[in-house]
C-alpha cells in the first residue's frame, strides 16, 4: 500500500537477483507477459499494475506524477520484502525509474531504460502526428507506433493484449499528463547506479535522439541503439534478454552493500 492508501497489485516469478519491471503509460503488469518467462529463468522478476490500472486502486489524483510513480514502485519493493533491486523501466516506466534512481538511490542496484526519455518539454519530442495516433484509440493507427508490420501480422494476439488496458478515461488522462510533464534532464547526472539505455531507431513516440542525450548525461551509461526498433522493441527483439543478462552480470549485485 502507498502513503495515500492506493493498493498496488503485484506478482513475482523466478528466483535469483530481484528485477523490478516498471510498465509504460497506462499499461500494467500483463504487458510484460511475453518476456517474463525468459527473464524469470535468471532473476526474481517483480512486476505490478500502476495505480488506477488493472487490479490496482486509483489513490489520490495528485499522485499521478512520475516521481510519485517512483515512490509507488518502492512501495512494491517494500511489499515484496526487497531492499534493493535491479530496475527495468519501459517508456513512462523508464521515466519513473529515473526518479527511483535519483530519489531512492539505495533501492536501485542498476537501471535499464528502454524506449524512454528524460522529458518532452526540453528533449527531442515526438511529432504531432504520432501523438494524434497514440491518443486516437484506433488500433490500426496505434500499432505501427509500437510494433513493426511483420510483428503485427504474425502476433495479433500479443498486439491486441498489449492494448487491452483496464483503466478509466480519467486515469488514462492522468497517466498521459504525468508522462508529458516529466522532466529529469537536470538530475540524470546524479544517478549513481550502473545504467543501460536501449532504444529503437524507428521509435516515433520517443525519438532515438533521447537515448543519446540520456546516456550522455548519466555517468558511464551504456547505450544500445537497435536499428529498426520501434517503441515496444522489448517484446519484438529477442536480443533484449541477452543484452539485459550481459549488463546485469557485470552490475553490482542487488544484495551487495553500497
Amino acid at each position: 500500500m502507498t502513503e495515500d492508501g492506493a493498493e498496488l497489485a503485484w506478482t513475482e516469478e523466478g528466483s535469483g537477483e530481484p528485477l523490478l519491471l516498471v510498465a509504460g503509460q497506462a499499461t500494467g503488469m500483463a504487458g510484460w507477459d511475453p518476456v517474463v518467462p525468459g527473464l524469470a529463468r535468471s532473476f526474481r522478476v517483480i512486476r505490478f499494475d500502476h495505480r488506477g490500472i488493472g487490479a490496482s486502486s486509483e489513490g489520490s489524483a495528485e499522485n499521478y506524477t512520475t516521481p510519485a510513480f517512483a515512490a509507488d514502485a518502492v512501495a512494491v519493493l517494500d511489499a515484496a520484502g526487497v531492499r534493493r533491486a535491479h530496475v527495468y523501466g519501459h517508456s513512462m516506466g523508464g521515466r519513473a525509474a529515473q526518479w527511483m534512481a535519483v530519489d531512492f538511490p539505495d533501492r536501485v542496484a542498476s537501471l535499464i531504460l528502454a524506449a524512454t526519455s528524460a522529458g518532452d518539454a526540453r528533449g527531442p519530442a515526438r511529432t504531432a502526428a504520432a501523438t494524434a495516433a497514440l491518443t486516437s484509440g484506433d488500433l490500426a493507427r496505434m500499432a505501427p507506433l509500437f510494433f513493426s508490420p511483420g510483428f503485427v501480422e504474425q502476433n495479433p494476439a500479443v498486439v491486441a493484449a498489449f492494448f487491452r488496458v483496464q483503466a478509466s478515461a480519467a486515469v488514462k488522462s492522468r497517466h498521459f499528463r504525468a508522462s508529458r510533464l516529466h522532466d529529469a534532464w537536470d538530475v540524470l547526472s546524479s544517478i549513481q547506479a550502473p545504467a543501460l539505455v536501449i532504444h529503437g531507431s524507428e521509435d516515433a513516440l520517443a525519438p532515438v535522439a533521447n537515448a543519446a542525450e540520456m546516456a550522455g548525461r548519466i555517468p558511464d551509461a551504456q547505450l544500445i541503439r537497435v536499428d529498426g526498433g520501434r517503441h515496444r522493441l522489448h517484446l519484438e527483439d529477442a536480443r533484449m534478454q541477452t543484452w539485459i543478462e550481459d549488463f546485469l552480470s557485470l552490475a553490482v549485485p542487488a544484495g551487495a552493500a553500497r
